[in-house]
């Protein structure tokens, strides 16, 4: 087996809650008292541009949310949207453990959106733990596209098998696996933690 010199890392649901998931977009119907039904069929039809940075944060309002008069204003609805993301702290503070010990190359490859992405790397310190934001909103390739696992490869000039992808979702693994990168799907700390240290990882 390779030895390990860059870990990549999902954001959501691995360092924080998810930006803009099924469980946050169910917590702006009840709030906001949307038409679910409505809302998310509208929702499905633009969040591949949404997550690739194709259109802006107001262009997905504009499409989802305020193509009608509404009694609450865009900046409610921006401002809900952006205090749903918490960090996992525990979770955090191991992966800047592992960065301040210089041993490896750290960077994510996650699908969010341009404003939610630049939002959650600000409020959360995500700079000073990652070198590179392999994001979709920056790059225009989605996971489990084959294109953003080679891209990150094809950037920082680490050969796949020398890489280890985090992430809680096993599509997204399956498609990093399939180009040669080690895999863990996140579970728990403890478990990271444990399959870390089977890759040499400490």
């Amino acid at each position: 087996m390779s030895q390990i010199h860059a870990i990549f890392w999902d954001v959501g649901g691995v360092l924080l809650s998810n930006a803009w998931d099924h469980t946050q977009r169910m917590a702006a119907v009840e709030r906001f008292h949307l038409d679910e039904n409505e809302f998310h069929a509208r929702h499905e039809m633009v969040v591949s541009s949404f997550e690739r940075g194709k259109i802006t944060l107001d262009e997905y309002l504009d499409h989802t949310v305020f193509y009608r008069d509404r009694p609450f204003t865009r900046d409610e609805f921006r401002d809900f949207m952006f205090s749903l993301s918490e960090p996992i702290p525990e979770v955090l503070t191991f992966a800047r453990t592992l960065a301040a010990s210089g041993k490896y190359f750290m960077g994510t490859i996650n699908n969010e959106s341009r404003e939610l992405n630049l939002y959650r790397i600000e409020k959360f310190g995500l700079r000073e733990i990652f070198r590179l934001f392999v994001s979709s909103c920056f790059v225009g390739l989605r996971k489990p596209e084959s294109g953003i696992y080679r891209l990150a490869t094809e950037i920082t000039q680490i050969n796949p098998e020398e890489c280890c992808f985090i992430d809680d979702r096993a599509l997204n693994l399956e498609c990093a696996a399939k180009l040669g990168m080690q895999t863990i799907q996140m579970q728990t700390l403890e478990q990271l933690r444990s399959d870390l240290q089977k890759l040499s990882v400490v």
